[in-house]
């Protein structure tokens, strides 16, 4: 008898044929909410255009909030990611898209995991009302270990499975400045695991926020939530932002159209203190906390392939603090220290670990033609596993270092045109060694409106903590035979660290005045991928029931080439229009793996097409119009099937500093499934049509 199964156990992927996969039934759009969408949409440019009707019933000017950035001005925005220095978002040698304030706020979102949608080469899926796939270029899964996250330059990668917990990262929606996107490999300067790209949420600074703001609304799904936050001087050098937040969003349905169980209840606060001491320094001391309640339902459980409905509690904080002094232009240095604490009780496991991390940067001219970035940096992680019956990590606490330096020189070969960037990362982990990730980028800009760029990188993604010394068990289906069947998993102290190879070409212009353009294309060499080698059956007596084992081994016997391109576009169509597109191709041009690997295709994991187009009006009377269409390709290996989705926000702002908004999220469907659940055995859930309202105060 051969058993196939497919399951991606903290970050890894393989094949099942074990549970049937689900097609949700999708429902005509026109239903109750449905119209009620369109009848808003249509009485409220009714009533703004008569509003705004001057005499012979010509329109007045809009509200302005589009031409407030002009495509000029965002070639010249300012991004730090790529380079760990500023500037502009033109002269950066990588594929770089920033989600701006205003992007976050005329999109609708009320999450920055569904912010990120926004963003060109970005998968994006919902696996249930609390929990997201988010990855670039492929790979995708909950925890993508191949996407390196940052929040004000603390990493958020979790170290137990690889990847982010995304119902943990959040705070005032209002308070983000932009979140800089990399697609593509930022190992040289970000270390592990910044392998298919690098996420940096970025927040204001306190004195970008005095005053206060409050927020609140609710709905269909977004049951209730709300914001709360005040900005206050502390004399002419600091200052200081308070804020508290919660949300309490709604269970989403199955696939089979019943009420789940992944209901997310949270609530957070923090603060942020910006000082000067002098005209060289700048100090800044953060800190957050959260508490949360998350809804989940464990499917095929052992022994007996039960479910269960459990509510997962988390909790966390963290206190940063970094000092940054400028010399010039074109010197500077910063030191940044952060502690962080997690908390999480999962059905089957518990964790809690601490986080210590100390970074320090130097960058200062050489010459006139080299510029040099330094730095070094130290993380220590301590964690205390609590086990459970059928999945559990040994040893159940231990500690893990990270020691690391970087080097960058940035060459001007010609003045003002043509730059060479050569860099690498340097580090130490406790599972793989010394690693060490180069990169050379090619940067020609012939003039302020045009730049092309190409690199070739290493990056690397070091094992987790469960890769190294799992042991997860499942049921197949002999598993109500006597004496049962179970798959048993394994993980491996012997792994190595998966490496890509990159090849990258980009091209950036204005190519008129009101258009701009952006393209970056790609091809990628993977070698040694995880995957499962399946063992001969045995016959073991723990854990109960007595049962035969059939065990699958981690190994690093993967490989894999992957090609595709990018594409967005930004448009002023009209003084009081604005329309963004974005497209993404992803093709798998080869994947293998050991002959005695279980059954491993990735390409069915990732959309092969996206696109994405987001259309801004500014209607009379400060009424604002947006519409954001979205297509995303089919899964073939999670039955998942490809699905045009539509969100509306309309908003008014009566009287200055109050904004009344009404958003329908998801309208084209009643149920769509965009991915499905591959770690934990955990129930995927459907996202359906859901309407909320908010109103925003600043004051």
């Amino acid at each position: 008898m051969v058993l196939q199964c497919r399951l991606n156990i903290f970050g890894w992927r393989h094949e099942t044929m074990i549970w049937p996969h689900l097609i949700p039934t999708v429902s005509n759009a026109g239903t109750a909410i449905g119209r009620m969408v369109l009848v808003a949409i249509v009485l409220f440019i009714a009533v703004a255009t008569s509003w705004g009707a001057g005499p012979g019933g010509q329109s007045q000017a809009g509200s302005g909030e589009l031409t407030d950035l002009s495509l000029e001005a965002l070639m010249e925005l300012k991004v730090s990611s790529a380079a760990k220095k500023e500037q502009r978002v033109a002269d950066s040698a990588a594929a770089v898209f920033v989600v701006t304030q205003e992007d976050i706020r005329r999109s609708g979102v009320t999450s920055i995991a569904d912010a990120l949608r926004m963003v060109p080469g970005l998968d994006v899926a919902r696996i249930d009302s609390n929990k997201w796939a988010i990855s670039s270029r492929g790979f995708n899964s909950r925890f993508a270990g191949e996407m390196l996250v940052l929040f004000d330059g603390r990493v958020v990668y979790t170290p137990l499975f690889s990847g982010v917990f995304w119902d943990r990262q959040d705070t005032v929606l209002e308070d983000i400045d932009r979140i800089e996107v990399i697609r593509g490999p930022g190992a040289a300067l970000w270390g592990a695991n910044a392998v298919n790209g690098v996420i940096n949420i970025i927040t204001k600074q306190a004195d970008e926020t005095p005053g206060g703001l409050l927020s609140a609304g609710g709905g269909t799904r977004e049951r209730a939530f709300g914001s709360a936050r005040y900005g206050v001087a502390l004399g002419s050098h600091s200052d200081l932002r308070l804020y508290t937040k919660y949300l309490e969003r709604d269970h989403f349905k199955d696939s089979n159209g019943s009420d789940g169980t992944d209901s997310w209840h949270m609530i957070r606060g923090g603060f942020r203190l910006d000082s000067n001491p002098s005209s060289q320094d700048t100090l800044t001391v953060q800190g957050d906390v959260y508490d949360g309640r998350l809804g989940e339902t464990y499917v095929n459980m052992l022994p007996d392939s039960s479910t269960h409905n459990t509510v997962t509690p988390v909790f966390g904080g963290t206190i940063l603090s970094r000092w940054k002094r400028s010399f010039s232009e074109r010197s500077d240095m910063s030191l940044q220290l952060y502690y962080d604490r997690s908390e999480q009780e999962l059905y089957v496991i518990g964790e809690k670990r601490d986080t210590l991390d100390l970074d320090y940067q130097n960058r200062f001219p050489l010459g006139s033609d080299h510029e040099i970035t330094w730095g070094l940096g130290y993380r220590f992680t301590h964690d205390t596993i609590a086990n459970s019956t059928y999945v559990f990590i040994t040893p159940d606490s231990q500690d893990n270092r990270l020691y690391s330096a970087f080097v960058q020189d940035d060459i001007t070969l010609v003045t003002d045109r043509l730059h060479l960037i050569l860099g690498s990362k340097f580090e130490h982990n406790d599972y793989t060694g010394f690693e060490v990730q180069p990169t050379a980028r090619l940067l020609w800009t012939p003039n302020r409106q045009n730049s092309v760029w190409m690199a070739v990188s290493r990056a690397i993604r070091t094992p987790s903590r469960g890769e190294n010394g799992f042991t997860l068990y499942t049921p197949t289906p002999a598993s109500q035979q006597t004496p049962p069947v179970f798959f048993q998993f394994n993980g491996s102290n012997r792994l190595k660290a998966d490496e890509l190879i990159a090849y990258e070409l980009g091209y950036r212009a204005q190519l008129a005045e009101g258009y701009a353009f952006d393209a970056a294309a790609f091809y990628n060499i993977y070698h040694r991928l995880d995957v499962h080698s399946q063992g001969q059956p045995f016959f073991e007596t723990a854990p109960d029931p007595p049962h035969v084992a059939i065990p699958g081994y981690l190994v690093n016997s993967g490989n894999a080439q992957t090609c595709g391109f990018e594409l967005a576009v930004d448009a002023h169509l009209l003084p009081w229009w604005r329309l963004r597109t974005a497209y993404t191709f992803l093709e798998f041009v080869e994947e293998h793996a050991a002959p005695d690997a279980i059954p491993w295709d990735p390409k069915g994991e990732a959309p092969r097409h996206q696109l994405s187009v987001r259309s801004s009006l500014d209607l009379p009377r400060n009424v604002e119009l947006d519409l954001w269409l979205r297509y995303v390709d089919r899964l073939t290996n999670l039955a998942v099937g490809s699905y045009v989705t539509l969100d509306v926000r309309l908003a008014w702002k009566p009287v200055k500093g109050i904004e009344l908004s009404l958003v329908g999220q998801n309208l084209l469907h009643d149920r769509q499934l965009e991915f499905q659940q591959q770690i934990l055995s955990t129930q995927s859930a459907t996202v359906g049509r859901s309407m909320y309202g908010m109103v925003t105060w600043l004051f």
